[in-house]
């Protein structure tokens, strides 16, 4: 749970529309119910549901974010036939078989058929299961120009960049501090790619979590008087090829499988 020190700081995660609808006249006037503790944060109706659990320090509330996020997956997964699996192969870079598509993850088959039943290689979690449903459900199908994004630039990405830097980009960066060569396992263990240096970095590495998602991590080593950093891009078309809150949990996702596999390896973090 990451603290909030005042008013302004719960401010700067809403959308700023004013809506009304959690019964304040203002976003500012929510802002303060909520540090006072008059109101909690999941009264927002507009906030992405990973910016709740992250600021949220309410068992029950984080109970009932687990039990939505359980609903939001069979919603999803039921919303699946009225989809034409077979026509969506080209869309989404997939295969149709024996009424099933199958997409890869991160290199690894993930399959749904028309009744929504999900089969894969890896484990299913919500990290994964969400965006993938999404990606085939919504995504425009476009193919990745080579032009790279960083996520405030994404539709809807600044107001929640203060948040994914820190569950991906921090979190990339201490596995990467620690375990340098966790890029050559990255590159081997999940299909990706090292690619040209990109940004002037030292180290630039392409992974496909979805075929027309592409994600770009990018690690410039320490220097003298100057610290390590890492910034993870996406290609401009990701906001139309998956929503917002799908590609920070991509990118959050990515960034605990990252410090797993660090620690398979032995390496002490401070995480």
């Amino acid at each position: 749970m990451i603290k909030l020190q005042n008013a302004m700081a719960i401010f700067k995660l809403l959308d700023k529309s004013n809506c009304r609808q959690c019964g304040e006249k203002t976003c500012m006037a929510f802002a303060g119910a909520v540090f006072t503790g008059r109101r909690p944060l999941s009264e927002c109706p507009s906030l992405d549901r990973h910016i709740i659990d992250a600021y949220s320090d309410d068992p029950q509330n984080r109970h009932d974010l687990e039990r939505n996020r359980d609903d939001f997956l069979e919603g999803l997964k039921n919303q699946i036939n009225s989809v034409d699996l077979k026509a969506a192969t080209g869309r989404t870079g997939g295969r149709y078989e024996n009424d099933r598509l199958t997409i890869k993850v991160m290199g690894k088959d993930f399959s749904v058929t028309t009744a929504g039943v999900l089969s894969t290689d890896i484990h299913v979690n919500p990290w994964v299961a969400v965006p993938f449903l999404n990606y085939v459900l919504y995504g425009k199908g476009l193919d990745p120009t080579g032009d790279w994004r960083s996520f405030r630039e994404l539709k809807g990405g600044r107001e929640q960049y203060p948040l994914f830097q820190k569950r991906c980009e921090e979190q990339m960066k201490q596995v990467a501090d620690s375990y340098t060569e966790l890029f050559d396992d990255i590159v081997h263990i999940f299909s990706g790619k090292q690619v040209d240096s990109q940004f002037q970095s030292d180290i630039s590495v392409v992974l496909y979590p979805l075929p027309k998602l592409p994600i770009m991590v990018c690690y410039w080593l320490p220097e003298e008087g100057m610290e390590s950093s890492l910034n993870v891009f996406f290609d401009q078309t990701a906001d139309r090829n998956l929503d917002i809150g799908s590609i920070f949990s991509l990118g959050a996702g990515l960034a605990q499988m990252f410090t797993r596999l660090a620690l398979r390896h032995g390496y002490a973090m401070t995480l």
